[in-house]
């Protein structure tokens, strides 16, 4: 324990209030000597960088509960919803081990980094496992640390992306809505909403040319500025 509280830069009273919290998992023990590994540190790190983003401890605890005991709800913590009547998203969430998500990034996964992509949505942890909302964002976002921009800018490019996201989203929605199935919002209230989840499947091919053809221009718009300047 002296050893962990060292290499995380915490006091050894620490360490025991975070084991009387249930926030670090048991050690493993042999004999009288108690063993923490590389993943008590991970996880004491984290939780640091946590509290250091104005996370409090119960909410810590009620997350730290949420990974060991409801592992079929990772997916709800990454929001994948598999109820969803017609998905929109085909991405697949990625399992892998601390030591395997730490090879995307090098020495750029460091705590904090790993608890802004917990806030975001990211990752989940499950058990000893990291879940990756999806393969192919995971491999997109390692390609930009690879061209030289920082994890914590990725992140944070990542969390303003997915904000805009959800505004762009709930247009698309509200026009399906009042457009497409006039009256929808009563069968939300009734809790049908697999009228409007189909409507809004029809309108996806549609709807992914939009946003592509924009985001072209708009970086065409911004290149030229660029070259202007």
């Amino acid at each position: 324990m002296d050893e962990l509280a060292e290499a995380a830069g915490v006091p050894v009273r620490t360490v025991r209030f975070y084991r009387e919290r249930k926030l670090l998992p048991a050690p493993r023990r042999e004999g009288r000597i108690a063993w923490y590994n590389e993943h008590h540190l991970a996880r004491l790190r984290t939780i640091t960088a946590l509290l250091e983003r104005g996370h409090t401890l119960g909410g810590i605890a009620e997350l730290m509960n949420a990974w060991e005991s409801g592992r079929h709800d990772v997916g709800e913590l990454l929001g994948l919803d598999p109820a969803l009547p017609t998905p929109w998203s085909e991405e697949e969430p990625l399992r892998l081990t601390p030591e395997a998500l730490a090879d995307y990034y090098g020495d750029q996964a460091t705590a904090e980094n790993l608890a802004t992509a917990l806030d975001i949505g990211y990752i989940a942890v499950d058990g000893d496992d990291v879940v990756h909302v999806s393969r192919r964002l995971l491999e997109a976002s390692s390609g930009l640390v690879k061209e030289g921009i920082p994890l914590a800018e990725v992140l944070s490019a990542g969390r303003d992306m997915r904000h805009r996201m959800d505004l762009l989203a709930e247009l698309f929605v509200q026009l399906a809505r009042s457009h497409v199935l006039p009256g929808a919002e009563a069968d939300l209230q009734a809790g049908d909403t697999t009228r409007l989840t189909e409507a809004i499947a029809r309108l996806r091919p549609l709807v992914e040319v939009v946003v592509e053809v924009e985001l072209a221009l708009a970086m065409d718009r911004r290149l030229r500025e660029e070259l202007k300047g």
